[in-house]
C-alpha cells in the first residue's frame, strides 16, 4: 500500500483579492470522526490555502476516537507540517471535538469547518472581508445538499430554537464560521452534542456581540458516515436544548 502522502496539494491561493488587511493569523479548527478517506485530501487543502490567506496559521484536528485510519494519518501530516496539529481523545461527539479544538486554539480568529469534504476552505474569502465590521461571520448554506429528512429536522430545530431564545440565525448549525478569538472564548460552550452552535450563538447575542451571515456553497457528502440524524443524536440534542434554556435564562 502506498503511502497516503505520496501526492501533497500544491498552495491554493485566495480566490477574493479584497481581504481584510489585519487577518494573517488564524485557527482552523476541524473535528473528525472516521474520515480516513478524505481527510488527508481536506487537511491538505486547508494548509495550502492558508499558506496563502493567513501566514500565521495553525490547523487543529481532533480525531474524536476514530476507529479507522484517521489517527494515524493525522500523525503522518504533521510529521510533514508542524503547522498541522492532531489531538487524539476518546469519543466525545461532534460537540465534544469541537470544545477541545477551540480550548487548543492560539490564534486570533478561529475558524471551524466539517472535515467531511463538504464545504471548499477557500470560500473563507467571502467571510473574511466582514470582519471589519463584525466580530463573528456565520456562513449558512445555500443550496443544502442533504436529503429531505435532514433538511426537515433542520426547520424544526431552528423553529424551535427561535422559539425559546430569538436568535433569527437561517442556518444554525452550518458548520463554516469565523470568530475573533476573544468573542468565541466568551462564548465557549459546554454542550457536547449537536446543541453547541446554538449554545455559542445564544451566549454571544446575549452579550449583543455583532454578526452577520453569508451564503457558501454545501457540496454532497462522498465519503465518511453522517452521525446528526442518528435518534439518539436528536434525542440528546433536545434534552440539552431544554437543559440550556432553563440554564440560559439569566445568562
Amino acid at each position: 500500500m502506498s503511502s497516503p502522502l505520496a501526492s501533497p496539494v500544491a498552495p491554493i491561493a485566495p480566490t477574493n483579492a479584497k481581504i481584510e488587511s489585519d487577518f494573517d493569523s488564524v485557527s482552523v479548527v476541524l473535528p473528525a470522526y472516521n474520515e480516513e478517506d478524505i481527510i488527508e485530501q481536506v487537511v491538505l487543502q486547508c494548509a495550502g490555502y492558508l499558506e496563502g490567506a493567513a501566514p500565521d496559521y495553525e490547523i487543529v484536528v481532533v480525531n474524536d476516537g476514530s476507529r479507522d485510519r484517521t489517527g494515524a494519518i493525522l500523525d503522518a501530516l504533521n510529521a510533514q507540517n508542524p503547522r498541522i496539529r492532531p489531538i487524539h481523545q476518546a469519543n466525545k461527539g461532534y460537540g465534544g471535538a469541537l470544545q477541545t479544538g477551540f480550548k487548543h486554539a492560539t490564534k486570533a480568529h478561529v475558524f471551524f469547518m466539517d472535515s467531511d469534504n463538504q464545504f471548499d476552505i477557500r470560500e473563507m474569502d467571502k467571510l473574511i472581508p466582514h470582519l471589519k465590521d463584525h466580530d463573528v461571520v456565520l456562513g449558512y448554506r445555500e443550496h443544502r445538499q442533504d436529503h429531505l429528512g435532514r433538511k426537515f429536522n433542520a426547520l424544526g430545530w431552528r423553529t424551535l430554537v427561535d422559539l425559546l431564545f430569538g436568535l433569527g440565525v437561517r442556518d444554525i448549525d452550518c458548520a463554516f464560521k469565523i470568530f475573533r478569538r476573544e468573542r468565541l472564548m466568551m462564548a465557549l460552550p459546554e454542550s457536547e452534542g449537536a446543541m453547541i452552535n446554538t449554545e455559542m450563538l445564544v451566549k454571544l447575542k446575549r452579550r449583543d456581540v455583532r454578526w452577520v451571515e453569508v451564503p457558501v456553497t454545501h457540496y454532497p457528502r462522498v465519503g465518511g458516515k453522517a452521525t446528526g440524524a442518528n435518534l439518539k443524536v436528536i434525542i440528546k440534542a433536545f434534552k440539552e436544548l431544554l437543559r440550556l434554556h432553563r440554564k440560559l435564562r439569566n445568562f
